[in-house]
């Protein structure tokens, strides 16, 4: 696949970006794009997806942009409403840091700013939901994942059907069944059928979903992970609705599974969070992306890689005067992201670097989405348009979606959700 040239880039530039984007960046030579660009590439392409990488920190999101332009790979770049809470980086300014870096960096390959994991944990949450939702679009997200799949399937249904109003209708649009939990309360077809089919009956049609197929997020206890046979049969049930794959808790699952959920399901998205934020750090990791523990249960950091010596070392005497354990290491982001920024430039450099040679492996040799940044800027050039509309078209009766028989038919749902718990998204 040839690079994109650079006459259709201009015309992608000039037609492919989204309003809210050109009105915040008007002077801007960064491509943003919505998630459905990126999501369009990877299925022209066939057996691909992309990466989503939760951009925790200035340098993991340098070190992506960086891999994907390398891979001439259309990405996406994300952060989720629990990570705002606990890293710089926000759904409010992960859009003003990639323009700034892409436009410093030259990236060329199509972006979109995707909001990870919009969580709905309670049917109040949908008020706040309401006001809340237009300002990340204001501030120049993309793609927005509504994951209310910590309620019942009806509330989630419901809570979709009630939010997509607010969400511009040229974004990128994900939701989810099952709560990401491991192998407890996997996802199933009529789990899956029945919040696509009710959506569809409601005109709103996602570009991924995401399930609970045998992941978690943070770092893997188990090397079971994804159940490929599971992912590939809900994908097959939900086909006549063209929804692609969104497969969360990447890190922890073997380069084989990975490059098994790319060629045998109908996954486009693939999220990658922990192994980043350790690789930035200069923190050891292996095939499964999981970091390696020494025999005492901490972190092996690399001389030489990521953070300056001294500054992990004070990283890890805070930690331990915190109580803070190896899975909760992320809340350090936040904490410590001045500091981080405040190295030498060949420090953060290195940082950045560590990460896009990582993602760059990820991009070419196991999610196959080299190549496919000009796929995105052929859809968007030939659409003319920001907007690339729905994959599907209304299937369902509306008459047979009331929120009455959503209510009525839910009750033949299997209710086994595993454990109870919080399950950090």
């Amino acid at each position: 696949m040839t690079k994109t040239d650079m006459t259709a880039f201009n015309q992608a530039l000039a037609v492919g970006r989204p309003p809210n984007v050109k009105t915040l960046f008007p002077h801007s030579r960064a491509l943003l794009v919505s998630g459905k660009a990126v999501d369009r590439a990877m299925l022209k392409k066939g057996q691909a997806m992309t990466i989503a990488a939760n951009s925790r920190s200035n340098a993991v999101l340098r070190g992506a942009l960086l891999a994907a332009q390398k891979a001439d790979a259309a990405v996406i770049l994300e952060i989720a409403r629990s990570e705002s809470t606990y890293c710089n980086v926000t759904m409010w300014n992960i859009a003003r840091q990639a323009d700034q870096a892409m436009n410093e960096l030259g990236i060329t390959v199509p972006v979109a700013i995707h909001a990870d994991h919009y969580g709905i944990k309670k049917p109040g949450d949908v008020a706040e939901a309401l006001a809340e939702i237009p300002t990340l679009f204001e501030a120049g997200i993309t793609s927005i994942a509504i994951d209310a799949s910590h309620l019942p399937d009806e509330e989630n249904l419901l809570a979709n059907i009630a939010l997509a109003p607010v969400v511009p209708g040229w974004a990128g649009y994900e939701t989810e069944v099952g709560e990401i939990k491991g192998k407890s309360g996997l996802s199933t077809p009529d789990e899956a059928l029945f919040l696509i089919r009710g959506l569809n009956a409601n005109g709103i049609h996602p570009d991924w979903i995401a399930l609970n197929n045998g992941t978690t997020h943070g770092i893997e206890a188990s090397a079971t992970g994804i159940q490929v046979e599971l992912t590939a049969e809900i994908h097959q049930a939900l086909a006549p609705y063209g929804i692609s794959g969104a497969q969360h808790g990447t890190s922890g699952n073997s380069s084989d599974k990975l490059k098994q959920i790319a060629s045998l399901t109908r996954t486009t998205k693939a999220n990658v969070a922990t192994a980043l934020q350790m690789i930035a750090w200069g923190v050891a990791v292996n095939d499964y992306g999981n970091a390696v523990l020494d025999a005492a249960g901490a972190f092996t950091k690399e001389p030489g890689k990521g953070l300056d010596e001294a500054l992990w070392a004070e990283m890890v005497a805070y930690a331990g005067a915190k109580g803070i354990k190896a899975g909760d290491y992320k809340k350090l982001n936040a904490v410590f992201e001045n500091k981080i920024l405040g190295q030498p430039k060949a420090i953060r450099d290195r940082m950045a670097g560590a990460v896009a040679e990582f993602v760059a492996w990820l991009l070419t040799d196991v999610f196959n989405a080299a190549g496919t940044a000009p796929l995105a800027v052929e859809a968007l050039v030939a659409a003319g348009s920001h907007d690339l509309g729905p994959k599907a078209g209304v299937i369902e009766n509306p008459a047979e979606w009331t929120r009455e028989k959503i209510l009525e038919r839910a009750k033949s749902l299997s209710r086994d959700k595993g454990p109870e718990g919080d399950f950090d998204d």
